[in-house]
């Protein structure tokens, strides 16, 4: 069987070639040569330009091939896995382009859709020295001035600010600021005067180091009027909704990141003999390898239903891509460095294996958690939604579009951007639908169709899920000082939310993908049984008074974890994607790929 949102993906992947090639200009060799000189991979990114990804930045309607979120999802995904500097260093146009496509009129994003697949640089600069997350802070001035505005001031670690054409500028337009006091500028650097701006120097990282990560000085620097993104005063509802959209990016990005450290470690671990046995059959070693293979499956659920809801349920994105940005880099930046203890020395050996790579994923990754928002601010997004989701969940609220969002072979609607909305007026579904899939698991319980361990399961789940609602009503809101026990309890349900995704998602496929390369992951419910233990467990030991003897016991679990061990080895051993779902990687696969714009449809998903 074949997954069509995989297509761009291995179209990218196959062009670049096998990565492990050392003769190839994207090979992992090559990113870490370019990282230790912190170059920039200019020659990978026009490589990318050539396969068309840039077609992939813009949506259809805006003259480009986006259709599906899900697609540019797996694209980010595979991208990340070679390398995360290529993935940010070119992605970037995406995110700086972003605002358009949410904000701008229809002209505005055909014009910018223009300029990205003509192949120019994009940026997107909010951020500035002494600000940071604080955007409503920033001193950045678009003063009206002739016939445009008059832009003066600093943005500071912008990635592309030097290598960018256009920068989409969030900058003060009112004096006294506040939520309609700034505006988006789409500003063009090759129409200002030179002596107006000024490119900042490139900042050295502890990750990425070939990133442009640098900044602008504007002085007097004068835009025309059409340089306005959207209507003014309307910068941050325009820059908060478009990050609904790319915090979905971001936990791509560490998914890939992980994928590639978890192999390197199982390159090792299966080589390498300890004892007179390879290592990857010792108790502790294949312990935290599918404990790490179980982190990417849940990480890899909450991405893709965030993903297909950006179509679906869009009203909800601003709870799902908050959960989504918050949980899979914080769980990757638990499970990386465990993977590390594996190789032992080796992974902090900048040559010697495999070049140096895990230790540079390891940098890299420290990275994603503070794209777009770093950990806290998507945990007070959530935190300052609470008496909606609780109502919500107890009025069993449930958007239309779950079912295409849980159903992956079913077709996703068009992306409307005028669901988007700053706070969901219907909670989150996902977790709303809990109890009634709850009772579908026990159903097939009784009629001997699912193992009985999914009823303990299930049960545990919904015990704890009721108490975390019950805590999260408790909750009183205050607008200046959120107590560290609400960003814990945000913390909690986004656990839920994965847990929930994870139950949703084995019911509405386990038929559709009971065949292929993945279907012993699906037999038995193997994967969302290991999955429900450790985010149970992890619920478990959060949550108070749920200690072994809360909620139903599950175990130590680790037989639940022993089972997927072939199946990871297999998708190892065969250069597949460590997913539920079939992709072969460049690895595995001879010759060019097809061009995906033209490959076959399978039952309506493009």
């Amino acid at each position: 069987m074949r997954y069509p949102a995989f297509a761009l993906a291995e179209h990218l992947d196959h062009g670049l070639g096998d990565p492990r090639d050392p003769g190839r200009p994207a090979s992992f060799a090559r990113c870490v040569a370019l990282d230790a000189r912190e170059e920039f991979p200019a020659e990978i990114c026009a490589e990318l330009d050539r396969l068309g990804l840039p077609r992939w930045y813009v949506p259809a309607e805006f003259g480009g091939e986006l259709r599906s979120y899900e697609e540019l999802l797996h694209a980010v995904r595979i991208l990340a896995r070679r390398d995360l500097t290529v993935a940010i260093g070119h992605g970037k146009t995406y995110l700086g382009a972003v605002s358009a496509w949410v904000g701008g009129t229809p002209e505005q994003a055909r014009r910018i859709g223009a300029e990205v697949l003509a192949g120019t640089v994009i940026s997107l600069a909010l951020t500035e020295r002494e600000h940071g997350s604080d955007l409503l802070a920033g001193e950045v001035t678009a003063v009206p001035a002739g016939d445009g505005y008059r832009v003066d001031g600093e943005k500071w670690l912008i990635n592309n600010a030097s290598r960018g054409d256009l920068l989409c500028v969030l900058a003060r337009t009112e004096p006294a600021g506040g939520t309609r006091g700034f505006s988006l500028l789409v500003v063009d650097k090759r129409r200002l005067a030179p002596d107006t701006f000024r490119c900042l120097p490139k900042e050295r990282t502890h990750g990425v180091r070939g990133a442009d990560i640098s900044g602008i000085a504007f002085h007097g620097a004068q835009v025309p009027a059409e340089a306005l993104l959207g209507p003014a005063g309307a910068g941050p509802e325009i820059v908060l909704k478009s990050v609904q959209l790319t915090r979905t990016m971001c936990a791509a990005m560490s998914l890939g990141l992980a994928d590639q450290a978890l192999r390197l470690v199982l390159d090792f671990a299966t080589g390498h003999r300890l004892y007179d046995r390879p290592l990857v059959e010792l108790p502790h070693a294949n312990r935290t390898l599918t404990e790490a293979y179980v982190d990417l499956l849940i990480g890899e659920v909450v991405s893709l239903l965030t993903a297909r809801g950006i179509h679906a349920t869009p009203g909800e994105l601003s709870v799902t891509s908050a959960i989504a940005k918050y949980l899979v880099p914080t769980m990757m930046d638990r499970s990386i460095p465990r993977l590390g203890q594996v190789l032992g020395a080796r992974a902090l050996l900048t040559s010697d294996h495999a070049d140096g790579l895990f230790q540079k994923i390891e940098r890299d990754h420290r990275i994603v958690g503070i794209f777009d928002g770093n950990t806290l601010v998507n945990l007070n997004t959530l935190v300052n939604q609470f008496a909606g989701l609780v109502r919500g969940y107890r009025r069993s609220v449930v958007d239309a579009g779950l079912t295409a969002t849980v159903e992956l072979a079913r077709p996703l609607p068009d992306f409307d951007r005028g669901r988007l909305a700053l706070l969901s007026r219907t909670g989150c579904s996902v977790v709303q639908q809990l109890p009634a899939a709850v009772a579908e698991v026990l159903e097939l319980v009784d009629a001997g169709i699912a193992p009985a361990v999914l009823a303990e399961q299930a049960g545990s789940l919904a015990g704890l899920v009721d108490g975390i609602h019950e805590r999260m009503a408790a909750y009183r809101p205050s607008p200046r000082r959120v107590p560290a026990e609400a960003f814990e309890l945000a913390g909690e349900y986004a656990l839920v939310f994965a847990a929930a995704g994870c139950l949703q998602l084995w019911l509405r496929n386990r038929h559709w993908l009971a065949d292929g390369p993945t279907a012993p992951l699906w037999a038995d419910a193997r994967w969302l049984r290991a999955c429900l233990h450790r985010l149970i467990g992890q619920l478990q030991a959060t949550s108070p008074g749920d200690g072994p003897t809360g909620h139903g016991d599950t175990g130590d679990g680790g037989e639940e974890y022993d089972r997927l061990l072939p199946d990871l080895r297999a998708q190892h051993r065969e250069g597949r994607l460590f997913s539920l779902l079939p992709a072969r990687l460049a690895e595995a696969v001879a010759g060019p790929a097809a061009d995906p714009a033209r490959s076959p449809t399978f039952e309506g998903v493009r």
